[in-house]
């Protein structure tokens, strides 16, 4: 379409597998690549503030943006950081929205604004709602998730 003006759309590509997708999530906390019953203790125990603003920073979301999502109200978010230190059920949704970012980050191949696009954008797939706004729950993230397994295994959705 050469001379048309239209703009190339990305398509999401096919991740490198579970492994590469577990990483990414754990990279965007500014975590080590750690095993999973390592990380849940650190979940149990909570983890450290600079989580929060590493996950921030990777992922491109505003601070008001992670803690809607992480459902974690502006003032306790504030009292937290002067903690040094999430509560476990925040670390456990921290990590939750880490894992959803991360897998639609893998989708686009590393590319964090086409991410960030198509979990702003509604999906079919999902009843017309747009993935962020799903993803501050369990099933939500689940749903989320399954979605991009489809996707980069081309099952139409």
């Amino acid at each position: 379409m050469a001379g048309t003006g239209a703009k190339k759309v990305r398509e999401p590509r096919k991740a490198r597998g579970p492994r590469a997708r577990s990483s990414q999530y754990v990279a965007l906390l500014g975590l080590q690549a750690a095993d999973p019953l390592e990380l849940v203790e650190r979940v149990r125990k909570g983890l450290s503030f600079s989580a929060f603003a590493q996950f921030q920073k990777r992922s491109a979301l505003s601070t008001e943006g992670v803690a809607r999502l992480v459902d974690i109200p502006i003032r306790t978010l504030n009292r937290r950081k002067a903690e040094g230190r999430l509560r476990s059920d925040e670390s456990d949704r921290l990590v939750r929205a880490s894992r959803v970012v991360g897998g639609a980050i893998a989708l686009f191949e590393g590319d964090v604004l086409a991410a960030l696009r198509w979990l702003g954008a509604p999906q079919v797939a999902l009843g017309g709602r747009r993935p962020i706004e799903i993803a501050g729950t369990d099933v939500g993230a689940r749903e989320i998730e399954a979605l991009v397994g489809r996707i980069e295994h081309g099952i139409p959705s």
